[in-house]
């Protein structure tokens, strides 16, 4: 493929909509697309800019193999549309926000992806969490364990590149950028 995979993955609450978000525009001049995820969640819900489906509707497209990636998580399905291999195959770069407990599918399938990982310190992701009003306290205590889990897991020869967004989101946002630039350079494998 001639396109770069970006894979963002993070903990929820860690910001990844918002960094999307604000990068967007810059990302387009980098010839960098940003991928709508398929979620079993509500359209009307508040967060990404996701495409909302039932979870019967999710399998009938798993069925008929309308993703590229496909993974659960939190008790949602998400999917990413084939779509990203049409990009990536016509020289397009494409940002993912992606899971990581995928992680290890998507480089199998995708074995020169740039995975990014959003992190933010424990005490600014329970804020975020509770702020966004979306699960319980006892959800958010799991969440937070989940994420010192996979904190844990990390092995040092991870290739894995890490953004810290526990402050400014002007400075994730920069952070993002410079990395896409220099890994989307002609000759970068």
């Amino acid at each position: 493929m001639d396109g770069k995979l970006f894979y963002l993955m993070g903990p929820s609450g860690s910001g990844k909509d918002s960094l999307i978000e604000a990068s967007r525009e810059p990302l387009s001049a980098l010839n960098c697309e940003v991928m709508r995820r398929v979620i079993t969640r509500s359209a009307e819900s508040i967060g990404e800019d996701a495409i909302g489906v039932t979870p019967q509707e999710f399998e009938r497209q798993l069925q008929a193999g309308a993703f590229s990636l496909a993974w659960q998580a939190n008790g949602l399905s998400y999917g990413i549309p084939n779509e990203m291999d049409e990009w990536l195959q016509g020289g397009r770069h494409v940002l993912v926000n992606g899971s990581r407990a995928n992680l290890r599918q998507a480089v199998e399938k995708y074995p020169h992806l740039i995975p990014i990982l959003l992190t933010v310190n424990d005490a600014v992701l329970r804020q975020r969490l509770l702020r966004r009003g979306r699960e319980t306290p006892e959800q958010i205590d799991s969440r937070l364990a989940r994420n010192a889990l996979f904190k844990d897991r990390r092995s040092s020869d991870n290739p894995v590149h890490q953004i810290d967004n526990s402050g400014d989101l002007a400075n994730a946002v920069t952070a993002l950028l410079e990395l896409i630039r220099i890994n989307a350079e002609p000759g970068r494998t």
